[in-house]
């Protein structure tokens, strides 16, 4: 498995797997002197962690990061940082019954297929689980960013057929994280939680749309014509468990428009070029142009469900499968701060990438 490290000068590894001793990453390339406020970087674990309400998985993790190497007096060296975030509720006997079988939909029958094994205990390296190192090293990349004024917040936009107004604007970090599902709109929150309650109650899985917004980004950012910003935002998305869409902008609906509806004009504003809409998300080229960046995750409904299917096990022999053990009815609401993460970190890097072609204008 050669593929488990993200980023380009700005990078991170990730290892472990859910049942093993630790999760743990590796950062390289984060420029030194950056203010590192662990409190800050726990709370963002805490946000993903499991546990948190009656409508998440209950595995009891306190996902409490230790930091190796990398910071010195509250501060980065500029040498890699590493961490290690130890797991300590795994329960394998749930996984027995499913040790020869393929649950519908899971990562079981392409992983045992490419690599003739595949750790069966909580998916193993394909687990959610994973995500926690990415919202570690994102939470590094948003002190990074905080410093040159960016800042990154995603909330869950719908679930199922539950969807939040689009003309609700009313975004703040406190709206977001007042409630357990992550809506900021609270009348939609609160059908969303009562779906939620009812899908645990019947075992089954749905899934949703997290919405990001990205303020701050100065005019730049991206590297075409294969690197643009827009295709490293949609990679970085796309490689989150779960995650079946991506959209930027106005995104699929935007093509049912014309374009001299869709194109944003440029206008002058206090002495500078901006765009009069924001149809384009804040990429045009694949290259920032100082509008918000906004874009939409789709994730759908978490495999391992208590509902009974039909599967087949190693052998081909046709079951009826139950997965038992702890899971998450819906990954949206869990899935917020990691799509912040990963955002952040795209941006990180290519604001670092950015940072080293202007000294040579």
């Amino acid at each position: 498995m050669a593929s488990n490290s993200f980023g380009e000068l700005l990078k991170f590894t990730s290892f472990g797997e859910s049942h093993g001793a630790a999760m743990g990453g590796v950062i390289d390339g984060f420029p030194p002197g950056i203010s590192i406020d662990l409190d800050f970087i726990q709370h963002q674990l805490n946000r993903r962690k499991p546990g948190q309400s009656a409508i998440v998985t209950p595995r009891n993790e306190s996902d409490s990061i230790e930091l190796l190497s990398g910071i010195f007096e509250g501060k980065s060296t500029g040498t890699p940082i590493a961490f290690i975030v130890r797991n300590k509720d795994q329960r394998s006997k749930d996984y027995g019954n499913i040790a020869n079988v393929y649950r519908p939909s899971h990562a079981d029958f392409t992983y045992h297929k490419k690599y003739g094994i595949a750790d069966y205990r909580g998916g193993g390296r394909s687990s959610a689980r994973e995500t926690l190192v990415r919202v570690a090293c994102g939470a590094f990349a948003k002190l990074l960013l905080k410093n040159a004024g960016i800042h990154v917040l995603a909330f869950t936009k719908s679930v199922g057929e539950i969807m939040m107004p689009d003309a609700f604007t009313n975004l703040s970090p406190e709206l977001i994280e007042s409630n357990p599902v992550r809506c900021p709109h609270q009348n939609t929150a609160r059908q969303i939680e009562l779906k939620l309650e009812k899908l645990v109650a019947e075992g089954d899985s749905i899934g949703g749309v997290v919405e990001c917004v990205i303020s701050g980004v100065p005019v730049g950012l991206g590297e075409p014509v294969y690197g643009k910003l827009s295709a490293a935002l949609a990679n970085a998305m796309m490689g989150i468990n779960a995650s079946k869409g991506f959209e930027i902008g106005s995104g699929f609906q935007g093509v049912q428009k014309h374009g001299s509806q869709q194109n944003d004009s440029f206008i002058v504003e206090n002495g500078g070029v901006k765009t009069k809409t924001n149809n384009s998300g804040g990429i045009q080229g694949g290259i920032s142009n100082g509008a918000d960046i906004v874009f939409r995750v789709a994730f759908k409904g978490p495999a391992s469900i208590s509902k009974t299917q039909k599967s087949v096990d190693k052998t081909g022999k046709s079951v009826n499968l139950s997965v038992t053990g702890r899971h998450d009815p819906c990954v949206v609401p869990r899935a917020v701060p990691v799509v912040e993460a990963m955002a952040a970190f795209v941006i990180a890097d290519h604001y670092l990438r950015n940072e080293v072609y202007c000294k040579f204008r």
